[in-house]
């Protein structure tokens, strides 16, 4: 059963964010001190008193305004409240009560969910400030005064929201997810290609330029199986991160690559693999992500014998270190193979998941070092012991050797390659750890 699912709701620049960030431990929500930064839901982890739960930052709500974009905000934190299990309700003691709050108030209202009111920016500790007393007439209940900056009142909040989180929840990851971040420079089709596989709209969809800013969680079902769809905000290059907005979006998206389990790294077919596509890859390869390249757009591409082969080539050339990570070609427009990517993300995720015994490792291991010499200098040879594997996604092994200086690059990536070879981890970095030894300790 999945965790208790908390979301935080208020009106622009109550400290939303700020507060989010609190939680997690990490930068995860934009902070920027402009109206309507946080577009869409944002999600993560926290724990309070050994209980693990979902958090959701949402955008600044102003429920009775024309503008479209502050509508779609509006529009995507009543579907944050409407998958809550409780709600924090976000104030700011230095504005006071305003319009906009009891709007606010009157959204929670018909969501019919616990809701805990919280004062941000009270930044002193002790008794209650008298201006704090005015919020009780919202006809909310009890008030919490907190200071997301300096963490002052967070334990107190906190104890009133687990109070409403519901009994008997199994709080362990559900493992039966997998989660797929789709990733690549902007104008590549993300969006489109994630409204493909949904068949409906579930993110913000404009025409205005930079809408997708923060990693959106979307939940899908195919076969019987669960996924998780991550869309980000296109990662460009830095020297075109003109806003400090656009900033913390590319950040995002990086941080969206480390909480997947499948990373798909779109590519515009028109643009063939940029300097800034290498990049981007290169970032999902070093995290240990498994990978699946997709070529997008691939109907606008004019065609000829051996067309599709000679583009492959070209990929496997500017991403060789990828050269694990199978190639598909789609259209995100027309859904031609999109339907493939199902089948690549459960082959890659299971290939990541693969674990070895170590007895059969070692026979591999000992079966590679009679047939390559292990490296040696100034007369002193290599001599790997044996090795062990310690860890999955991505498979990570343990090779105990007497002196880890002797273990060349090239014969580290001799024996991946007879890894592979032997037992396929395609999709799929594969890591080594080095560890000294002596004959001694044996």
């Amino acid at each position: 059963m999945a965790k208790p699912v908390v979301a935080i709701v208020g009106r622009p620049n109550v400290g939303k964010s700020t507060f989010f960030n609190y939680l997690t431990g990490r930068r995860i929500s934009i902070i920027e001190d402009t109206p309507g930064v946080t577009r869409d839901r944002i999600y993560s982890e926290s724990e309070w008193r050994g209980r693990k739960f979902t958090i959701v930052d949402t955008g600044g709500l102003e429920p009775f305004t024309g503008d479209y974009i502050k509508q779609q905000i509006v529009r995507q934190a009543i579907v944050a409240m409407e998958t809550a299990d409780v709600i924090i309700f976000l104030l700011d003691i230095k504005t006071g009560l305003t319009a906009a709050d009891y709007e606010v108030a009157t959204l929670l209202r018909k969501a019919e969910k616990p809701v805990i009111v919280a004062v941000n920016k009270v930044d002193q500790v002790g008794e209650m400030p008298p201006e704090a007393y005015e919020f009780y007439n919202l006809g909310m209940g009890e008030i919490y005064t907190i200071s997301s900056i300096h963490g002052l009142g967070i334990g107190e909040l906190l104890d009133a929201v687990y109070e409403h989180f519901p009994k008997d929840i199994n709080d362990e990851d559900e493992d039966d997810i997998i989660k797929v971040a789709v990733i690549g420079k902007p104008n590549v089709g993300k969006s489109s290609l994630i409204n493909n596989i949904l068949g409906e709209e579930r993110v913000i969809v404009s025409d205005i330029p930079g809408t997708t800013r923060d990693a959106i969680d979307t939940p899908v079902e195919r076969n019987e199986k669960k996924y998780s769809f991550i869309d980000t905000a296109g990662i460009r290059r830095k020297s075109r991160i003109e806003e400090n907005i656009e900033r913390y979006s590319v950040i995002r998206s990086w941080t969206a690559v480390d909480r997947s389990d499948v990373c798909i790294i779109l590519i515009d077919a028109q643009d063939n693999v940029t300097e800034q596509d290498t990049k981007i890859a290169g970032y999902a390869h070093e995290q240990g992500k498994a990978c699946i390249i997709a070529i997008n757009k691939w109907d606008l591409i004019e065609k000829e014998t051996g067309t599709l082969e000679n583009y492959r080539k070209t990929v496997r050339q500017k991403l060789e270190f990828m050269d694990y990570a199978p190639i598909v070609f789609i259209s995100a427009k027309t859904g031609k193979r999109v339907e493939r990517l199902f089948e690549l993300i459960d082959y890659v995720y299971d290939q990541a998941s693969f674990r070895l015994q170590t007895g059969m490792l070692n026979d591999v291991l000992n079966e590679a070092m009679a047939m390559v010499q292990p490296p040696s200098d100034k007369g002193k040879r290599l001599k790997i012991y044996y090795m062990t594997q310690t860890g999955i996604k991505p498979p990570t092994f343990i090779l105990f050797v007497n002196d880890r200086e002797l273990m060349h690059f090239s014969y580290e990536r001799y024996l991946i390659n007879t890894l592979r070879s032997n037992f396929g981890f395609e999709g799929t970095p594969i890591r080594f750890i080095i560890r000294e030894r002596s004959d001694d300790n044996l």
